[in-house]
């Protein structure tokens, strides 16, 4: 194939978008290969759709590979769908409309509850094991869309169900797919690392996110320093420095402590380590207030206390905190609280100063099993300084892109939509169900993030627009633009994805152009081609061009 950069739309730009932070926002930008059209939305332009399609034929190639069936579903769902799944009115960011017959619909944010609703057809254990996928776009209501790519509220997304008759199907169905994703990542040329993260409002038991470390992101990969522990941030445990605790009390003792409304002026004012002090965080779930309760100089995780409580959460408004507590925010604490306690770990063990449920007081020696009762559980979020949970080695962490995740759903949707079949013996089972994404866009995005220098984009060949550039320095020669004409029909016919830039522009244009473009291999014909029958030819990976005969261009293409 052979494209005319002078008929190509790649409005290239000189300068970085002034709303632009991330690397790839700004170069996918600059080198004409996406254009926002509003707030998270956003327009692939010819060359950007190229890669962002050359990044779909691999995930198909993998996918098909472990036997999965391509098919497509609809992005408008009837909303008794979502309402059966128990998701329509918890799935936060989920675009709903509502048609001229006052019916609701649901914009599909994924497609589990359509999915389910088809597979209801499998009727017998002999129409198991099944992987079924697809490309869809998905619509999400997000709040704080940014980063180009990154965070948008429409996207394509690579859905995969796998049906399964029992928990061990799933687990293979499981490892398949976590293989195929580090072979799509690999060939995308892209470095991932598997991790445990949350399932969050997906439901089910067990899932595993892909991150790509990388400039920008809205994940945080944590690994330890000898290699043995990775995981996302949101499920991330750190062990935190040892507390200095101040002397034992036989039982919670009362002080004033006026205008004190942080831990860290509770520590200040009292003379003790922050880590022996407590943090309120009253929180609403399933309409109750919730008190969980953390070391004083640590941060609580929405997530894990979430799943620990097996439902979203948000902060309590103060109106909801005087009736529960009978105190204003700041002088919070779990003895005589009638709610719920969710603990941290941290505090299981020792005493530490909390709040009194008493405007303006705080307690001393307050003790866990002694004073009050809660649920201990890893409520924390883990942050630098701490120590890997396995081996005791420093943990580290990288801002990194989520690329794909997969989850092991079991029974969470097959149950209430009765997607069921019968074993040998007529006996009727719920099916086992896995969930498995990637993100084209932000595969694209993260390659951008890895891939690049103070020049442009870097694409490794697997996904790049083009194989090959071939710049066309004609300087008005009708020689040399038929020879640069020529040498990009030989290119194409050796099976070369060619981009030809015949444009009438100056040199130093079309080199910016190219190196900003990032196509893997670069061709230059000019006047000086004439002389000595050969060409400049470079990597985009190279500083400096070789010169080559032309008649050996097809073949250092053929090695490139």
């Amino acid at each position: 194939m052979l494209q005319r950069q002078s008929t190509l739309f790649l409005p290239t730009l000189r300068e970085d978008p002034a709303d632009a932070e991330a690397v790839s926002h700004k170069l996918l930008v600059r080198a004409g290969l996406i254009r926002q059209v509003g707030a998270g939305l956003w327009t692939y332009l010819p060359a950007g759709w190229r890669v962002h399609e050359n990044v779909v034929q691999i995930v198909r190639e993998e996918m098909n590979a472990i036997g999965g069936q391509e098919m497509s579903m609809p992005v408008l769902t009837p909303a008794e769908l979502w309402k059966l799944s128990g998701r329509y009115d918890k799935f936060d960011s989920l675009m709903k409309i509502r048609d001229a017959s006052e019916r609701d619909f649901v914009l599909a944010a994924t497609h589990e509850e359509t999915i389910t609703f088809h597979a209801r057809e499998l009727r017998s254990y002999r129409d198991l094991p099944k992987i079924l996928y697809h490309f869809q776009t998905k619509e999400r209501e997000e709040a704080r869309p940014r980063g180009g790519l990154i965070r948008v509220r429409e996207f394509v997304m690579k859905d995969a169900y796998s049906f399964d008759r029992d928990e061990a199907g799933l687990d293979r169905s499981f490892l398949a797919h976590k293989g195929a994703y580090e072979r799509i990542f690999q060939r995308c040329g892209l470095e991932t690392v598997a991790v445990q993260a949350e399932s969050g409002m997906m439901g089910g038991s067990e899932s595993l996110d892909f991150l790509a470390p990388s400039g920008s992101g809205e994940n945080t990969l944590v690994t330890c320093e000898r290699g043995d522990y990775a995981a996302d941030l949101e499920i991330a445990r750190g062990v935190p420095r040892a507390p200095e605790l101040p002397e034992a009390l036989a039982a919670p003792t009362e002080v004033e402590t006026p205008g004190i409304e942080t831990c860290e002026s509770l520590a200040g004012f009292l003379g003790i380590d922050l880590a022996a002090t407590s943090k309120a965080m009253p929180v609403v779930a399933d309409g109750k207030v919730v008190l969980a309760l953390v070391r004083g100089d640590d941060r609580l995780d929405d997530a894990k206390l979430a799943a620990v409580l097996g439902a979203p959460v948000r902060p309590a408004q103060v109106e909801e905190i005087r009736e529960a507590f009978g105190a204003e925010p700041g002088s919070l604490g779990p003895v005589r609280f009638t709610g719920e306690v969710v603990v941290d770990e941290t505090l299981r063990e020792g005493q530490f100063v909390a709040g009194a449920n008493r405007t303006g007081y705080h307690l001393r020696g307050v003790q866990h099993g002694r004073d009050f009762h809660g649920v201990v559980a890893d409520i924390r979020l883990a942050r630098e300084g701490d120590r890997c949970p396995n081996c005791g080695g420093a943990l580290t962490f990288r801002t990194a892109i989520e690329v794909g995740h997969i989850f092991k759903l079991g029974t969470f949707y097959s149950v209430p939509f009765d997607a069921t079949y019968l074993d040998e013996q007529s006996v009727e089972h719920p099916m086992q169900m896995g969930s498995y994404g990637i993100g084209p866009g932000r595969v694209l995005a993260a390659i951008v993030e890895q891939s690049h220098d103070e020049r442009g984009i870097v694409w490794p060949a697997s996904v790049a627009p083009y194989d090959a550039h071939v710049l066309s320095l004609a300087g008005g020669s009708d020689e040399v633009a038929a020879l640069a004409d020529a040498l990009a029909d030989e290119l194409s016919d050796a099976g070369r994805e060619v981009l030809l830039d015949d444009r009438d522009a100056r040199p130093g244009e079309k080199f910016a152009d190219a190196d900003l473009l990032g196509v893997p291999l670069r061709v230059t014909v000019g006047k000086r081609s004439l002389e000595d029958d050969a060409v400049d030819v470079r990597h985009r990976t190279d500083t400096d061009d070789a010169r080559v005969a032309r008649a050996s261009v097809i073949d250092w293409a053929g090695t490139g």
